[in-house]
């Protein structure tokens, strides 16, 4: 498998499940011209023309960050990184998946754009804020978002929220957030995909 993907963009979700998971792949960083790092142009692989894009060994390509860390985790089923097919838990963990792509991951966008007015900015933040709220409730009694199960939801959401000292969004309201990005942060897979991408010395 191939991993399209730029530093610390939502592609690091997927790249963070493929060091959790084992699974073998390479890694080629894409750059905001729509370029390779090695000179070829990305738009040939997506047409979509952005990361995450996973190429198969049989050809196929998946885009879409939600697809693409379920399709991971059922690589590796053994990794329990999202629940079993025909659970109800795996429903509650892509739940939780879609959360963070339409409330967390959307809800940063406009923060990332220098045209976006002021007012508006601040009407983003308080939106975020409100479902950072139902975030911190639930990992208030749980280390994870699905308990004590590392998942793909974990991983996505801990993706995200790096974001928020770049962004200065500050985190400090919510004890049980900074607690969870600390946690994900120590993990082995975590550090090793971070210096990968050059986030981390």
């Amino acid at each position: 498998m191939k991993l399209f993907y730029s530093p610390g963009s939502c592609s690091l979700a997927p790249h963070l499940i493929l060091n959790e998971s084992g699974l073998a792949y390479e890694a080629v960083a894409v750059d905001l011209r729509k370029k390779t790092y090695a000179g070829s142009d990305f738009r040939q692989i997506n047409p979509k023309g952005y990361v995450p894009t996973l190429e198969i060994s049989n050809g196929q390509v998946l885009t879409e960050c939600s697809v693409i860390l379920q399709y991971l985790a059922d690589q590796k089923p053994e990794a329990k990184l999202i629940p079993t097919p025909g659970s109800f838990d795996r429903y509650r963990c892509l739940e939780w998946v879609n959360f963070v792509a339409t409330e967390i991951h959307k809800g940063f966008a406009p923060l990332w754009n220098p045209k976006t007015p002021d007012a508006y900015k601040e009407m983003v933040r308080e939106n975020l804020s409100n479902r950072l709220e139902f975030v911190a409730n639930q990992l208030a009694d749980h280390e994870y978002l699905m308990g004590k199960q590392y998942s793909i939801a974990d991983a996505y959401l801990f993706t995200t929220l790096s974001w928020s000292s770049i962004l200065k969004f500050d985190l400090s309201p919510w004890a049980p957030i900074i607690k969870f990005v600390d946690r994900v942060k120590a993990r082995p897979a975590t550090l090793t995909t971070m210096k990968k991408e050059g986030l981390l010395k």
